[in-house]
C-alpha cells in the first residue's frame, strides 16, 4: 500500500506499486502483460484484461474468461461487492454479495461464464432490451459482444448472486507517466492523507486498470479538471465530489464498498460529464449520482447499482444554493435496490424557491426497484418540496424491467419529513416511449398539494403496459378512466393530464426554440449545451459544430470536446410533426 503526499501536485506525482507491491496484485490465471499484447493499434478484434490488487476481494461464484474470435481464452478477475435491500418488516438492511467482472475491447469480444455450483438451470441477460441469449451447456454459458455493454448474468432468475460484466470500449488515449499535469495512480492500492484527494485546477487523475484509490477524490473551487481510467474507487467515505467547480469530466471508473456516502455528488458547478461510471453501494445512504443547483450535467452511459436512489436531480441543500437546470441522462442502466431509480426535487429553498428545469432522460433501462416505503417509490419519481417548481422535463426510450417493490411513475407535489414547505408545482412533462413488462408495480401517482401548487400538462405517448398502450381513445368500458388502464391514481389538482397513441400528434403547433443563442466552451475541456423548445418536439439538430461537437439527434444535447478556439455560427433546429423551428446560436471556444 502506498501513501500519496496531498502536497506538491502541481508537477507530475506518480504512484504506481512497486518492489513488494509487484506481488501484491494479479491478474487471476493471467499476467499483466497480456493487456500489453493485446493492446496493439493493428488489430481489429482487440481485448485488454486490467489486473486486480490481491487484497481485493474476489468472489469465486463465477469463473470468467474472454476472448477475441479465435484466440486463447484469457481469465477476467471477478470482483466481491456488497449490495443492500431493507428488510420490510425490521427496517435494517441486508447486506449480500455480488460479483463483478470488467474488460476492454474494440471489434469482437467472446465470454465464457461457468457457475461453480453446477449445472445451469436458466440463465438470462439483462437488460432485456439487448437480446443477449448466451449459449449455456452444463455448467458454462458462452455470448458473444460487438459493442461496449454493462449487463448482469443471472442464473435461475437469482439477482442477487448476480454477475455483472463492464465490457468497456479500450481507452483511446493514456496519460504518460511524466505529464505534468497529471496525478498518476499504477496497479497497486493507494491511499492518501485523509483519504481526501483535492484535484488542483487544470490536473488530471488518472486511475490505470489495476489501480485502486481508497480516497475520495474532490474537485472544489476549480476548472478544467478530470478523473479518468479503469481504476477503482473503495472503501471510503464518498466517491467523487465536485463542489463550486466547472468543466470537470468522470469518465471509466468503477465506485464499490463505499463505507459512507454518494457515488458522485454535483453541487453548485457547470459543465460537468460523467460518462461509463459503474457504481455500487451497500451502506446508509448510498445513492449513485445527485446533482444539486447544477448547469449543463451530461451523465452517459453509466451502471448504477445502488442502496438508494441511483440519480436524484435537486435544488439547494447543504451548501449549494440555485436552480438546477439542463441535464441529460442519456444511455445508461438502473438499478435501485433501495428507493428510486430516479428521484427529482425534493430538497430547496423556500426562502428564494428555486426551478429545476429542462432535465432530459433518454435510452435507459431500469432492472430494479424495490422499496417498501410507500411515499418513497417510483422508477421516476418527481416530488417538488421546500416551494421548488419542476418544469420542462423530458423522459423517452425508456425500458422498465419488471422489479420487486415499488410504482413505475410517482409524480407528487409534496412536503414531508424533509421540507419546510410544499413545492410549488409540476409543468410540462413530456413523458414518450416508456414501457413496463412485469406484473409487481403498484399503482402509479400523480397527484397535485392544492389548487395552487398542482401538476399542469403531463403528456405520455405510447405508454405500454406489459404491451397494451394506453392512450385516451383506446377500446375500454366507458366508464374508465384512461388512468384505471395503466392504473394510476390522479387527484383533482392534476390538470392537463394526455395519454396519446404513437400516431397521434403531440402537439397542434411547431416548435420555437426556447435555449439561449449564446454559449461559451473552452478549447479541450467537456462542453454541454442543451437544445431546447417549446411545442415538445421529437428530434433536434445542428450545423456548423467546430470539430470536437456533435448533437444527439433524440434529446438535443450538443456534447464533446471542442478543440480550436474561435467564433462558430451554430444553427440549431428543433421537429415536432407539425414542422421545424431554427435558431442562430453563437459558440465561443475560449482558449484554456
Amino acid at each position: 500500500m502506498n501513501d500519496t503526499q496531498s502536497t506538491g501536485l502541481s508537477r507530475r506525482t506518480v504512484i504506481q506499486a512497486a518492489g513488494a507491491a509487484a506481488a501484491a496484485y494479479s491478474l487471476v490465471g493471467t499476467a499483466a502483460g497480456t493487456a500489453a499484447a493485446d493492446d496493439r493499434p493493428e488489430a481489429a478484434d482487440r481485448l485488454v484484461i486490467h489486473p486486480v490488487p490481491g487484497s481485493m476481494p474476489i468472489n469465486t461464484t463465477f469463473v470468467v474468461k474472454a476472448r477475441t474470435p479465435g484466440g486463447q481464452w484469457k481469465p477476467v478477475p471477478v470482483l466481491r461487492v456488497g449490495t443492500k435491500t431493507i428488510n420490510e418488516k425490521t427496517g435494517g438492511g441486508i447486506i449480500r454479495q455480488t460479483s463483478v467482472a470488467g474488460l476492454d475491447f474494440t471489434g469482437t469480444v467472446e465470454v465464457q461464464v461457468t457457475w461453480s455450483k453446477g449445472a445451469i438451470p436458466s440463465a438470462r441477460i439483462r437488460p432485456l432490451s439487448y437480446g443477449i441469449t448466451p449459449e449455456v451447456s452444463g455448467d458454462t454459458l458462452t455470448f458473444s459482444l460487438t459493442e461496449p455493454r454493462n449487463l448482469s448474468i443471472e442464473i435461475d432468475g437469482d439477482i442477487y448472486g448476480n454477475l455483472q460484466l463492464h465490457a468497456n470500449p479500450i481507452e483511446m488515449t493514456r496519460p504518460e507517466a511524466d505529464d505534468p499535469d497529471v496525478i498518476y495512480f499504477g496497479p497497486g492500492v493507494h491511499t492518501v492523507p485523509n483519504n481526501l484527494l483535492q484535484v488542483p485546477s487544470g490536473k488530471t487523475v488518472y486511475l490505470a486498470g489495476g489501480a485502486v484509490l481508497k480516497a475520495q477524490v474532490s474537485f472544489k473551487n476549480v476548472e478544467n479538471a478530470r478523473l479518468t481510467g479503469r481504476g477503482i474507487i473503495a472503501e471510503t467515505d464518498g466517491g467523487t465530489t465536485v463542489a463550486f467547480s466547472k468543466n470537470i469530466e468522470i469518465d471509466g471508473i468503477l465506485v464499490m464498498n463505499l463505507k459512507t456516502g454518494y457515488s458522485c455528488t454535483i453541487g453548485q458547478s457547470k459543465q460537468v460529464t460523467v460518462r461509463n461510471l459503474h457504481s455500487y453501494s451497500s451502506g446508509q445512504w448510498g445513492d449513485g449520482i445527485d446533482v444539486f443547483s447544477s448547469e449543463d450535467v451530461l451523465i452517459e452511459g453509466v451502471w448504477m447499482r445502488n442502496s438508494d436512489d441511483c440519480i436524484a436531480i435537486y435544488a439547494h441543500r447543504w451548501d449549494y444554493y440555485g436552480d438546477c437546470r439542463n441535464v441529460t441522462v442519456r444511455n445508461s442502466t438502473l438499478w435501485a435496490d433501495v428507493a428510486h431509480p430516479v428521484n427529482m426535487g425534493t430538497h430547496g429553498n423556500p426562502e428564494k424557491p428555486e426551478t429545476i428545469e429542462n432535465i432530459v432522460f433518454s435510452n435507459i433501462d431500469i432492472l430494479q426497484h424495490r422499496e417498501p416505503q410507500v411515499l418513497y417509490q417510483g422508477c421516476f419519481a418527481l416530488n417538488p418540496g421546500d416551494s421548488n417548481l419542476i418544469r420542462n422535463v423530458r423522459i423517452q426510450d425508456v425500458r422498465v424491467e419488471d422489479f420487486t417493490w415499488g410504482q413505475l411513475i410517482n409524480m407528487r407535489v409534496m412536503a414531508n419529513r424533509y421540507n419546510a414547505a410544499p413545492g410549488r408545482g409540476i409543468q410540462n412533462v413530456y413523458v414518450r416511449n416508456l414501457t413496463y413488462d412485469g406484473t409487481h408495480a403498484n399503482m402509479a401517482i400523480m397527484t397535485g398539494y392544492n389548487a395552487d401548487r398542482p401538476i399542469d400538462s403531463v403528456t405520455f405517448q405510447n405508454l405500454a403496459i406489459n404491451g397494451t398502450v394506453v392512450y385516451d381513445k383506446m377500446r375500454k368500458p366507458g366508464w374508465y378512466l384512461t388512468t384505471d388502464m395503466v392504473p394510476m391514481y390522479a387527484n383533482e389538482h392534476v390538470k392537463n393530464l394526455r395519454f396519446l397513441d404513437s400516431a397521434t400528434a403531440a402537439s397542434t403547433t411547431a416548435p420555437e426554440i426556447t435555449s439561449a443563442g449564446e454559449a461559451t466552451a473552452t478549447a479541450r475541456q467537456v462542453f454541454n449545451h442543451l437544445v431546447t423548445a417549446s411545442a415538445l418536439p421529437t428530434s433536434f439538430s445542428a450545423e456548423g459544430l467546430p470539430k470536437g461537437l456533435d448533437i444527439d439527434t433524440a434529446t438535443g444535447q450538443i456534447s464533446g470536446t471542442p478543440q480550436v478556439p474561435g467564433a462558430y455560427p451554430v444553427t440549431v433546429s428543433a421537429t415536432n410533426s407539425v414542422g421545424t423551428a431554427t435558431k442562430s446560436v453563437t459558440l465561443t471556444v475560449q482558449h484554456p
